[in-house]
């Protein structure tokens, strides 16, 4: 059973800014994505994007704040460094081709991709203003069950979406969850996603070149702390991970809302990898604050159901209580900073 262990969360750091895009020499090869907001001006030339900031940085990139000059429009741009990993250039590469194919209100929109000849891949993204929901959740430490209700029910249609398009987001967690200024949760980075029918196709052809074995890299990659039994320990848990796997972290994540701290362990103990392997596939307990409504609770286990064959489908969980009494709503005040 072979693990890859990554830090939980990635945090925001103050950083001096690089030279900025246009003292650069970029290539003219970039992807085109499709768009259903036409007020959002196409990003023809990166070089017309001016760096405001760091937003944050990890994983071999850094993520800037940027201003696009002739329409002062803000974006999030994310620059990758591929020239130091074969792993981070599959992962980069492989995520440019699934962002070309996604258009929904409830994933985080990438506007183009540029590949620069310093070896850089720059994704420019839609800004979301109010950072991530583990930043909100460092703020407020636990939210009400009425947010986390909001919460369930966009990450569940961003699913949906997902899961319609054959793709496996693998890697949901707080941080993967940005919020916009209007307090809308929406998916973002899809480095180690999976698209199930390419997946199928690899697995059918047996060829030893470099694609395939990057692929392989990504699609062990992930957050240990939030990846459900069948991907620890397919043996045990019979088969790879699929869909199921998406709703597993999602019912982690709004645990974890609830509690206010990683809920597979102690608060307090140290999540080193054996314990988060004890804990995702051998814990039997799982422990909820006697406050927890009865509708929270049904939830939450159905998410958290060992066997990825007794697991809730997104469809299932879309039709719970606990998520339908704020599903009409698309706003969150509550996690407005």
């Amino acid at each position: 059973m072979t693990l890859v262990r990554e830090r939980r969360h990635q945090q925001a750091l103050t950083l001096s800014l690089p030279a900025t895009a246009a003292n650069h020499q970029f290539r003219r090869r970039r992807h085109h994505f499709p768009t259903s907001n036409r007020t959002s001006p196409d990003v023809e030339n990166i070089s017309d994007l001016k760096k405001l900031t760091v937003l944050g940085h990890g994983n071999g990139g850094i993520v800037y704040k940027v201003r696009h000059q002739k329409s002062n429009s803000i974006y999030a741009l994310k620059v990758l460094n591929t020239t130091s990993s074969t792993i981070i250039r599959h992962q980069a590469a492989h995520e440019a081709e699934i962002l070309k194919r996604l258009d929904s209100q409830f994933i985080v929109k990438c506007h183009a991709v540029f590949y620069t000849i310093e070896g850089e891949i720059c994704f420019v993204m839609e800004h979301m203003e109010r950072g991530s929901l583990f930043d909100s959740l460092r703020v407020r430490k636990k939210l009400s069950e009425d947010v986390i209700s909001g919460v369930a029910y966009r990450v569940l249609k961003g699913l949906q979406y997902l899961h319609g398009m054959q793709i496996i987001h693998g890697d949901i967690k707080p941080s993967n969850l940005l919020i916009n200024g209007k307090g809308e949760v929406k998916i973002a980075d899809f480095g180690v996603s999976r698209i199930v029918e390419e997946t199928r196709n690899n697995n059918n052809h047996n060829n030893n070149n470099n694609n395939n074995i990057g692929e392989a890299a990504i699609a062990c990659m992930g957050t240990c702390a939030y990846m459900s039994p069948e991907r620890v320990d397919s043996e045990r848990w019979g088969g790879d991970y699929g869909f199921a796997g998406d709703v597993w972290s999602l019912g982690v994540v709004v645990l974890e809302c609830l509690v206010g701290h990683y809920p597979l362990i102690g608060f307090g103990e140290k999540p080193d990898l054996m314990a988060l392997i004890c804990a995702i596939c051998f814990g039997e307990r799982l422990e909820m604050p006697e406050t927890a409504s009865p509708e929270f609770r049904r939830f939450v286990r159905s998410c958290l159901e060992k066997d990825w064959r007794k697991r809730g489908t997104v469809e299932e969980l879309l039709a719970y209580p606990f998520v339908t009494k704020r599903s009409s709503s698309s706003n969150i005040e509550g996690l407005i900073i």
